[in-house]
């Protein structure tokens, strides 16, 4: 059975945080509707987000103690985030 393809479906994957799924899911309908606005917008939004990495707020970490720190807390980050 093929997979549903709806909008509904797609903005319920960007607020899980799926957003690979809600770009999957924007793409087949851009192609289904190529003159949709808003579906290219989304494309475009989750292009960029797919794409992108974070931005970097400090310097450079040199340390392997402050590697560990900065992974530490991005695995906190990432535990909490699952928790919500």
């Amino acid at each position: 059975m093929d997979r549903i393809v709806t909008k509904t479906l797609a903005e319920i994957y960007l607020q899980q945080g799926h957003f690979q799924e809600a770009y999957e899911i924007f793409k087949a309908l851009a192609e289904k509707d190529p003159r949709n606005a808003e579906i290219k917008h989304r494309l475009k939004q989750l292009s960029e987000k797919l794409t992108l990495s974070p931005p970097l707020t400090h310097p450079p970490l040199r340390s392997k103690k402050e590697k560990i720190r900065f992974l530490e807390g991005w695995l906190a980050n990432i535990h909490k985030r699952r928790r919500e």
